[in-house]
């Protein structure tokens, strides 16, 4: 019973993490309430196949896979690319075909990057003065989005940030049969809140316009009230998505459900680079979170091997068409500290209820069906959380040094300095556009400043040089690795002894997942990987 209780713990205080992603990603692509359901149940399923495979065969660590915030960038800078505009009503699987050759492209290098021990030398490179800005850009890098969809319904919106808000901080201690019961859930509780108050808002009448439809676009309106009342409308009300009523109750996400990939070089490209960066971040939570659960940081030899395994499950979400790569939920890391939840066992019967729950199409009509202002209120808070998260892993390092001050701080501004300079290249003033202002940034293909003559090679680079993350990445590793510092004052990760890398920790036998077979490939661990 209690692995139960520790299983819906751990997954439910993490749920904004695992959901929110498709639902930003598929409005993006044109995809409808019906589709948005599709995607969320196949991240569902995937997340639970990949993390099984992760605690069996990665790291063996209790750490949560599913879509990163890392590939969202990207993802959408590859949906506004030029070659899709003006599409048809089909356009949501023809986009969906190319982000998922981009994704398995990303994910065999990966692969590649973990098994072959080229993760190993990249390891030198990596530290928290590095990890901390690049993690942090990942966060920073969605402000434009965040605020801006929720003062759509501004009343709906504030109330649901204030919700989260007021749990995770003013109530944090406040616990419940033993438990931090606001802390922990404080999304869920905070979204539950904020949907019954606009229900009861959409039953009254309240968002009611007499002879105004919420799903006839403003443009195609006649009326100048209906135009100037049909968004909020849309936003504020919770019954424009038919997604629930319409969804089967039985369906089974399968492989190449939107038809076969396209792969394409460019986009390939840039899923390569960006998978770097996932890696980065992961490399910050294995180290976290090892300290927690089995007090001793990992061997180098058990990184590599999360990030090959991380590699596969990038591969899988490629394959199923999540529309984003998998890596470690960098909240994982926070979530194990406030439950103190570090069991396998725990994690991978949670696992396996997430596969079981992505079969039933209502749940994932369910989510989908959760007002875009609510996401945006709800995607404010995970974003400076995991901004939060990033800026933590500078307590390893010297955190009074003026020369890691310098780095961090060069690295967090030329982050938001230098896509922006990218981001507004050639664009003129009051530019009509159908893509919406938020998802302008990531428009950057088109008009970017580098032109070498060779589209690809100008797509590749406006692209990735616009990406946040990349930026802070780049300032970090150079400037740390080239300007003078102790080993103690940049905080290097320090990786147990490689002898170690053949003996199971003593934790992992408390914690031992019900499939035996696991225990086998333990000592793969030997071939130096």
């Amino acid at each position: 019973v209690p692995v139960v209780i520790y299983g819906f713990q751990h997954y439910i205080s993490m749920l904004g993490s695992i959901i929110l992603v498709p639902l930003v990603m598929v409005p993006a692509m044109g995809g409808s309430a019906d589709d948005t359901a599709a995607v969320v149940s196949t991240v569902l399923l995937v997340s639970g196949l990949t993390t099984l495979l992760h605690t069996l065969f990665g790291t063996r660590l209790p750490l949560v896979q599913g879509p990163s915030f890392v590939y969202l960038a990207p993802a959408l800078a590859i949906i506004n690319s030029p070659e899709f505009f003006g599409l048809n009503d089909n356009n949501f699987k023809h986009i969906m075909k190319h982000l998922q050759g981009a994704i398995i492209i990303g994910g065999v290098f990966q692969v590649l990057l973990g098994y072959t021990g080229l993760m190993s030398l990249f390891l030198r490179l990596i530290n928290p003065i590095v990890v901390s800005p690049t993690v942090a850009a990942v966060g920073l890098s969605f402000f434009s989005y965040g605020f801006t969809k929720l003062g759509s319904c501004i009343e709906m919106g504030l109330l649901q940030l204030m919700m989260v808000i007021i749990f995770a901080l003013y109530l944090r201690k406040i616990k419940l049969f033993g438990y931090r019961v606001f802390l922990i859930y404080a999304v869920p509780l905070g979204l539950g809140i904020t949907w019954a108050v606009a229900f009861a808002l959409t039953a009254s009448g309240v968002y009611s316009y007499k002879g105004c439809d919420a799903n006839i676009p403003a443009s195609n309106n006649i009326s100048a009230f209906c135009r100037k009342h049909v968004l909020r409308m849309k936003s504020c009300r919770v019954d424009t998505s038919h997604a629930l009523r319409v969804s089967p109750w039985f369906r089974f996400p399968y492989p190449l459900q939107w038809g076969t990939p396209v792969f394409n070089w460019k986009m390939g490209l840039v899923m390569c680079l960006v998978s770097v960066i996932a890696s980065v971040d992961s490399v910050g939570s294995y180290h976290a979170s090892s300290l927690f659960v089995a007090t001793r940081p990992p061997t180098a030899g058990i990184v590599s091997r999360g990030i090959g395994v991380e590699g596969i499950s990038t591969v899988l979400a490629g394959l199923w068409g999540t529309g984003v790569g998998s890596a470690t939920i960098t909240e994982n890391v926070h979530t194990i500290a406030v439950t103190k939840m570090g069991s396998r066992k725990a994690v991978g019967f949670g696992a396996i209820v997430l596969i079981l729950l992505s079969l039933v199409g209502k749940v994932g009509a369910f989510i989908a069906s959760i007002p875009d202002v609510m996401v945006a209120a709800l995607l404010c808070f995970m974003w400076a959380i995991l901004c939060a998260l990033g800026l933590s892993n500078l307590r390893y390092g010297a955190t009074g040094s003026s020369r890691n001050s310098i780095v961090v701080g060069l690295a967090l501004f030329l982050s938001l300095s230098v896509p922006s300079y990218f981001q507004q290249y050639g664009l003129l003033p009051n530019t009509n556009s159908s893509v919406p202002t938020y998802f302008q940034p990531y428009n950057v293909a088109s008009h970017g400043p580098v032109d070498t003559g060779f589209g690809g090679v100008n797509y590749v680079l406006n692209t990735v040089l616009s990406l946040n993350m990349v930026i802070a990445f780049l300032v970090a590793v150079i400037l740390d690795n080239t300007v003078p510092g102790g080993r103690q004052e940049r905080g290097l990760y320090v990786w147990s002894e490689a002898e170690e890398a053949t003996r199971e920790p003593s934790f992992l036998k408390d914690y031992e997942l019900p499939f035996k077979i696991g225990r086998a490939f333990w000592w793969v661990k030997c071939m130096g990987l």
